[in-house]
């Protein structure tokens, strides 16, 4: 009994974690998918120590998104076969090789054992059709995963043209002022608030899309998010221009964005911060030096910079936080205002879980 009761949990439990993890259109934690995830990028991380260059170990972290999905249909598979082979071990088939090989035969539709009585016919036909569902699930899931990574680069890479690589907020607005492209920035804030909402769906539907890293080594979605949302917040507060609303509503989805994400994984974060209670990462000092190259480049700024910083820190205070977190998380490449500084929030999450333990 303990055998059937013991086997059946283990089944139920890996069938429900694949329904939630690919086909349930939200974000649900899912143990089993937590643990493997966790268990490969604490392997990744053992091996990426050695890497000589952030070149190096990006090679290495590209593989870990596709590694972990891998790894993860085949703990399901291996948990369904340990569960349906205590079932049929308590059901009669005996000795446990017996049923390991039954369990086997029946979830890959081998065939080469035949149950010794009808009900573990039955069991071998339920564990075939479970092995058949998994198998043309994770099929259905490769190609909505790729189709939405494809959407998330294309405007990654696009950005390259407006804001450099890495992509900074300066550059952005620096070749609009050049250019005289203003009017086009109208269009660019609206994109990326589309761009937000579509990942905010996607990355935490798919969790796995947060690991899988831009083609190019020296592109992140998450240092990209970075340099719009500053250069947002920057035309909202510093730029002597006329208000732009889509810049504003880019911001906001940036951050609700970028928080949903953060929920997901658990990160620690201020729902409602304000400035100057709760600070930012970037001080008075790289703003002014910001604002001097802007001016340089004859970007026009408004006069009354003290209060243009107020404003700044109170737009950045709202995805500060998170953006250094996630950064941190996917181990960006170098940008400035995003992943220079995501050690910050890494260490102070460090200190964190050392003070619960003490407690």
């Amino acid at each position: 009994m303990l055998a059937f009761v013991g086997g059946a949990l283990i089944v139920a439990t890996t069938v429900l974690s694949a329904i939630m993890t690919l086909v349930v259109p939200r974000a649900l934690p899912v143990t089993i998918t937590r643990w493997v995830f966790r268990w490969i990028r604490w392997l990744f991380r053992l091996r990426g120590k050695r890497a000589r260059s952030f070149e190096e170990r990006d090679r290495l972290m590209a593989l870990y998104g596709p590694i972990s999905l891998f790894a993860l249909a085949a703990t399901w598979l291996i948990l369904t076969g340990i569960g349906y082979m205590l079932l049929f071990w308590s059901l009669g088939a005996r000795p446990l090789v017996v049923a390991l090989e039954l369990s086997g035969s029946s979830l890959y539709t081998l065939g080469f054992v035949m149950p010794p009585n009808v009900p573990t016919m039955v069991l071998a036909f339920s564990e075939a059709g479970f092995g058949l569902v998994l198998l043309a699930m994770l099929i259905s899931y490769l190609p909505s995963t790729y189709q939405s990574f494809q959407r998330r680069e294309a405007a990654v890479t696009a950005l390259d043209v407006r804001a450099d690589t890495p992509p900074t907020a300066r550059a952005m607005l620096v070749r609009s002022s050049i250019i005289g492209g203003w009017d086009r920035l109208e269009q660019l804030w609206r994109d990326w608030e589309n761009w937000f909402v579509d990942i905010t769906e996607t990355h935490t539907s798919l969790p796995a899309l947060v690991f899988f890293r831009s083609p190019h080594w020296e592109h992140s979605w998450v240092t990209a998010s970075g340099a719009v949302l500053d250069g947002a917040s920057l035309l909202a507060s510093t730029v002597d221009r006329p208000p732009s609303p889509d810049a504003e509503l880019c911001i906001r989805a940036g951050y609700v964005a970028l928080r949903r994400i953060a929920d997901f994984f658990g990160i620690d974060h201020n729902p409602n911060p304000h400035w100057p209670e709760v600070p930012i990462s970037i001080d008075r000092r790289e703003y002014d030096q910001v604002c001097r190259e802007l001016i340089e480049a004859g970007v026009p700024l408004k006069s009354d910079l003290d209060q243009a910083w107020r404003d700044f820190a109170g737009w950045r205070v709202n995805y500060d936080r998170v953006l250094l977190a996630l950064a941190s998380l996917t181990m960006a490449p170098y940008a400035p205002w995003s992943s220079d500084r995501s050690m910050i929030v890494r260490n102070d999450l460090r200190h964190r879980r050392r003070a619960r333990s003490r407690a």
